[in-house]
């Protein structure tokens, strides 16, 4: 479980350099149809999911008020873009800084959680109700899950959103 708190900590260097050489106006246009995750609803979404991910470790949620329904969304079904209003949006500063703290806690959490010697990884195998529960249905799979493959499908979307607008690659900046 340490490569995955690795994995956790790599996604917030990749998100942070995915948005260090943004503007805030650019920080909020949407890149056309398709990409209309901008990057400060991105941000502002994993900061979301991270604070779930630390309320399924025992935490209690804990965002800046309006940021849940802000940026909090439901999956593939739930049909909402990011509202059109680019002034609604907090600075990409409090955003990431947002989502490091969040990360901080996830970790703090996890392992609290799932690293002690008394918990021996049964922790992992609790079951979770959750949307994905058939095919990911314990803790450990959600956590995995928020922790690695959600992040990065949204850091993916940063990515495909910087080519559109013929940034250079992220990657490059690590």
């Amino acid at each position: 479980m340490e490569s995955s708190l690795r994995l956790y900590a790599w996604n917030l260097l990749y998100a942070n350099a995915l948005v260090s050489d943004l503007s805030e106006s650019q920080c909020r246009t949407p890149a056309g149809p398709g990409l209309e995750n901008h990057p400060s609803w991105t941000i502002g979404h994993l900061v979301s999911g991270s604070d779930i991910l630390a309320e399924d470790l025992g935490m209690e949620r804990n965002i800046p008020k309006g940021w849940q329904d802000l940026f909090e969304r439901r999956g593939p079904g739930d049909p909402r873009l990011p509202n059109p209003n680019a002034e609604i949006y907090p600075q990409m500063n409090e955003l990431k800084a947002e989502l490091e703290r969040q990360h901080q806690r996830v970790e703090t959490a996890w392992r609290a959680k799932l690293l002690n010697e008394d918990c021996k990884n049964t922790e992992l195998a609790t079951p979770l109700a959750w949307r994905y529960s058939s095919a990911l249905p314990t803790l450990g799979d959600a956590t995995l899950f928020l922790a690695i493959s959600h992040e990065a499908m949204h850091l993916g979307q940063l990515a495909a959103w910087r080519r559109a607008l013929d940034l250079p690659s992220a990657l490059n900046m690590l």
